[in-house]
């Protein structure tokens, strides 16, 4: 792609500051499905893309199964359950944007074809430290009390290591995978 980088969106997708049919293509990853007033930042997309152009989205898609990332949340659950409700991270976004048909339902009425998706595993395995590091990341334990996270974090290493011990699996490596659904739609 030739020419100047395009420009950093604003910190609010539901009141973007550029003119309308300004773009031919927005890419959105793992942002979409965690908005507020989705049919706004839906709206706000269409009216700068120009006529064909390409809407991008990377959506979370859960465990891929029976692993690490399974075990995580099943903690987090847990752990954000016991936690005072000051300390909870609020539920974020809107589910119609997991699913093929919430998705369409959405961006339909905004002018967008019907969505192209495919789903996509994504190996987060290793190291008990490096799984924990990157899921720690994807979900921002950050709102909870430190004794919280220690404890989540030391609870979390100790069954990943046995998760490993249990499966037979070489070098004391963690099984860990996601799934991400890459979607995309065209603007009529």
């Amino acid at each position: 792609m030739a020419g100047p980088p395009p420009p950093e969106a604003p910190d609010r997708a539901q009141d973007l500051p550029f003119a309308d049919d300004s773009f031919d293509a927005c890419v959105s990853h793992m942002a979409l499905m965690l908005m507020g007033d989705v049919e706004q930042v839906i709206a706000e997309i269409a009216r700068v893309l120009a006529p064909g152009a390409t809407l991008a989205c990377v959506i979370g898609g859960g465990a891929v199964g029976g692993e690490a990332y399974e075990l995580f949340l099943g903690l987090l659950r847990a752990a954000i359950r016991d936690v005072p409700a000051a300390q909870r991270v609020p539920a974020l976004g809107d589910r119609r944007t997991r699913s093929r048909e919430g998705l369409d339902g959405l961006l339909g009425p905004a002018g967008f074809t019907p969505v192209d998706r495919e789903t996509v595993a994504m190996d987060l395995s290793g190291p008990p430290e490096q799984v924990w590091a990157a899921l720690s990341g994807v979900y921002d334990v950050g709102p909870l009390d430190p004794r919280t996270v220690t404890s989540l974090r030391e609870t979390f290493l100790a069954r990943a290591e046995a998760l490993a011990l249990a499966l037979e699996i070489p070098d004391g490596l963690v099984p860990c995978g996601m799934k991400v659904h890459v979607v995309t739609a065209r603007l009529r």
